[in-house]
C-alpha cells in the first residue's frame, strides 16, 4: 500500500494485520514528502468503500460456499462469512483507505515538474 501522490512511499506504519497500530498511517509519504493529513476526518469517506468492500466479500463467499462447494445447510454458510468477514476485516479497511486516498488525491508522477524521485542505491551491485 503505497502513497497516492507518487506510489512509491508507504502508506501504513506496519501491515494490517498488526492490531496494536493497525489504521495508524504516517504523517507524511517517506519518499515525496507530501503529507497525508489532508484535513481533519477526510478518511472518514473510506469507511462507505469498506462497507462496499464487507458487502461484496460476503456476497462471494455466500456464492461460492453455495454454488461451488453445494453447501446446503444456512448454518455454515453464515459461518464460512462470518469467518471471512472478520478475519478480512483489517484488511479491507486498510484498502479502503488507500483507495479512497487514491480516488481523490492527485497522482504527481514523473509528468509533474515538482515531482523529486526518491535515490534508490542499486541493491543489486
Amino acid at each position: 500500500m503505497k502513497c497516492p501522490y507518487c506510489r512509491e512511499g508507504r502508506f501504513y506504519r506496519s501491515h494490517p494485520y498488526d492490531l496494536m497500530h493497525a489504521g495508524d498511517t504516517l504523517h507524511e509519504c517517506p519518499a515525496c514528502r507530501h503529507s497525508y493529513t489532508v484535513e481533519y476526518g477526510f478518511y472518514m469517506g473510506a469507511m462507505y468503500l469498506s462497507y462496499g468492500l464487507t458487502v461484496l466479500s460476503g456476497i462471494l463467499t455466500y456464492v461460492i460456499t453455495r454454488f461451488v462447494f453445494g453447501v446446503e445447510a444456512m448454518v455454515w454458510q453464515l459461518i464460512a462469512v462470518g469467518f471471512v468477514v472478520l478475519v478480512g476485516a483489517p484488511l479491507v479497511y486498510a484498502y479502503s483507505k488507500v483507495l479512497y486516498g487514491n480516488i481523490f488525491l492527485p497522482y504527481k508522477g514523473p509528468s509533474d515538474p515538482n515531482y523529486r524521485p526518491v535515490h534508490r542505491p542499486d541493491r543489486w551491485k
